[in-house]
């Protein structure tokens, strides 16, 4: 049971990356945010990309990975990148300072140990920044979307009513307010 419920978010997330994909190819100036379920997905869409698009998207990109296209379900901007890179940087830059701070026999964060390991922090969490990217694919790719949609069927897309958290995203992805805000659920079966 468990088992399968995690496999229908994945291959729902996979969807969902793949239909962003779609909406890129088609269209400038949106911003997405998703988030999947065992019975489908959320869309937010930031920007001017109609009801009847969204549809569209999501059929093609169901068409698409139906017909081979597995590597839709992988996005660079998902959550999982995301926060793979934010792990992984926060680690380096702790990892940097407490070896500072144990360097000086210090048995408190101070201003100095704070100045002597700031440049190695900075390498150290710009290092990060490179190796994670790959690292948070590798992980998507295995752990969190798939490609293979197998029974899945999409059965519906319906305009919903924007949430808080969609909002919230709004401000988090930098827009101004002024752009138009959707969102969508998209329900599956399979």
């Amino acid at each position: 049971m468990l088992a399968d419920l995690i496999s229908r978010t994945r291959r729902n997330h996979g969807l969902e990356h793949a239909t962003i994909h779609v909406l890129s190819q088609k269209k400038t100036g949106f911003s997405a945010q998703g988030n999947s379920t065992p019975h489908g997905f959320f869309l937010n869409i930031y920007g001017d990309v109609s009801e009847g698009e969204v549809h569209d998207a999501v059929h093609e990109a169901y068409s698409r990975m139906k017909g081979g296209e597995t590597q839709l379900a992988l996005h660079p901007n998902c959550g999982t990148v995301l926060l793979t890179t934010a792990t992984m940087s926060a680690l380096a830059a702790q990892a940097t300072f407490s070896l500072e701070q144990r360097r000086q026999r210090s048995s408190k964060m101070s201003l100095p140990v704070l100045l002597s390991a700031l440049p190695a922090a900075v390498l150290a969490v710009t290092t990060m920044l490179i190796v994670s990217r790959p690292l948070g694919m590798a992980l998507q790719q295995h752990f969190t979307t798939d490609g293979n949609l197998g029974d899945l069927e999409v059965t519906g897309v319906r305009k919903i009513t924007p949430s808080p958290v969609t909002r919230l995203f709004q401000v988090l992805l930098g827009q101004t307010g002024a752009e138009q805000v959707r969102a969508y659920q998209i329900t599956t079966t399979g």
